[in-house]
């Protein structure tokens, strides 16, 4: 007889874990919340077409692509943005800008499984459309900081870039936009001497060459000083000069705000998505080496899609890595709830009385969890310890006919006879 496993890179979540995630998710829906985003649900199938349009090769290649039953080529999402984009330049056209729109739930990439990596990654995603001015990006920083804080994570580096930057110079090269994206990938995995000989092959000047190899090497955590070098050092390209005092301001917005960040400046960071334009950044904690979260601004996504032309910045985070980072800094929630009840009737014919019981604390916010096993009265109490219930409600005939239940407390081991209508109240207080 076969013996069922996961498909490799797919997780189970026991109910502990599950518990776990789903305090940060809520953290995750907190966050939105107090900066104005409003949830959606985009669904986890979409067109091949939309999700490869500006992906990157690294991405495509990666996707769970598959047929439909029409003969539609589709795929399982590999992020949300492309989603986001699409209701934006369909459903939304028509709505007022700006657009801030949260999304949590989960995507797919046919990676290697290693640690805070597998195939089905939980992610909570935050877009912000229709601002192209440097405070929208900003607040793209400021609100992954306040995630990162809600979760309790410390010593939270921020590593920021400009892929404006280096496409102004590529640009002003005339370099097609496929060179460009092919050279933007090896970047983003650190191939930096195969990056080099792709644009030596492409034809590109020397000065061209130079300056990406000064810039690769500039990075540090005088931000401001780093950015000024980047400036100096791209005089003369337009577009890129332009860029770099782009993100000289969103980085005076984010000082300015007063929010303490450790932002650590890297003018050679490229990130392997083909859309974005403007600003990038990934956050990081010295306990892992990967990020927990990362993204940038992307302006040409929503009227590729169809739509009107729509700035937009946004950041996904992964919460996989998020709850390994909290597990390293030993910060996780404690998953169980603040009461938690056991209710055991003395006899089969008190069932129902026993549900109704359950049924009132409940109401009262309590968990509980009803004898259905059969038991007898010590078995079920030895397993409302194992299971580390904090009361035991016993339903027996005799209490009953005084409207009351026996309470014990199964910590403190010790019990008291409680009216029914007062359960909830001794047990939450």
């Amino acid at each position: 007889m076969s013996v069922f496993r996961t498909v490799r890179g797919m997780r189970d979540f026991l109910p502990q874990e599950a518990a776990i995630l789903r305090s940060v998710e809520e953290k995750a829906r907190r966050v939105a919340e107090l900066y104005g985003y409003g949830e959606i649900v985009t669904p986890i199938v979409e067109s091949y077409e939309l999700l490869a349009a500006k992906a990157g090769e690294e991405v495509k290649s990666r996707m769970f692509v598959f047929k439909d039953l029409g003969g539609r080529d589709v795929a399982l999402r590999p992020e949300f943005t492309a989603s986001v984009a699409r209701l934006v330049a369909t459903t939304l056209r028509n709505q007022p800008r700006p657009f801030r729109l949260f999304s949590v739930g989960s995507v797919y990439r046919y990676d290697e499984p290693q640690k805070g990596r597998h195939r089905e990654i939980r992610q909570s995603n935050y877009e912000l459309m229709g601002s192209e001015a440097p405070i929208a990006d900003a607040e793209i920083v400021l609100l992954t900081n306040s995630l990162m804080q809600a979760c309790g994570l410390r010593n939270c580096v921020f590593k920021v870039g400009h892929v404006g930057v280096l496409r102004g110079i590529f640009d002003e090269e005339n370099l097609e936009d496929k060179v460009q994206d092919a050279i933007m990938q090896l970047m983003d995995k650190k191939q930096y001497d195969d990056a080099f000989t792709m644009l030596e092959n492409s034809g590109v000047s020397a000065k061209c060459i130079k300056i990406l190899k000064e810039l690769v090497k500039l990075k540090g955590q005088e931000i401001f000083d780093v950015v000024k070098k980047m400036q100096s050092l791209v005089e003369g390209y337009g577009k890129a000069a332009e860029a770099s005092k782009n993100l000289f301001q969103i980085l005076r917005i984010i000082y300015e705000s007063a929010c303490d960040l450790d932002i650590s400046v890297d003018a050679g960071f490229a990130r392997g998505l083909e859309y974005y334009t403007g600003m990038i950044f990934e956050v990081n904690v010295p306990d892992l080496d990967i990020a927990l979260g990362g993204g940038g601004r992307y302006d040409k996504l929503i009227k590729l899609f169809g739509g009107e032309s729509t700035p937009a910045v946004g950041v996904a985070h992964g919460l996989d890595r998020i709850i390994l980072a909290m597990q390293e800094q030993k910060v996780l929630p404690d998953a169980k709830l603040e009461k938690s009840v056991a209710v055991i009737p003395v006899d089969e014919k008190l069932n129902g009385e026993a549900l109704k019981i359950a049924q009132l604390l409940r109401d009262a916010g309590v968990r509980v969890e009803v004898e259905v096993v059969g038991r007898k009265m010590a078995k079920a109490l030895e397993d409302a310890n194992r299971r580390a219930m904090d009361f035991a409600v016993i339903v027996g005939e005799r209490e009953l006919k005084e409207g009351a239940v026996v309470l014990r407390d199964l910590k403190k081991r010790a019990q008291q006879t409680v009216k029914v209508n007062a359960i909830a109240g001794v047990v939450r207080n």
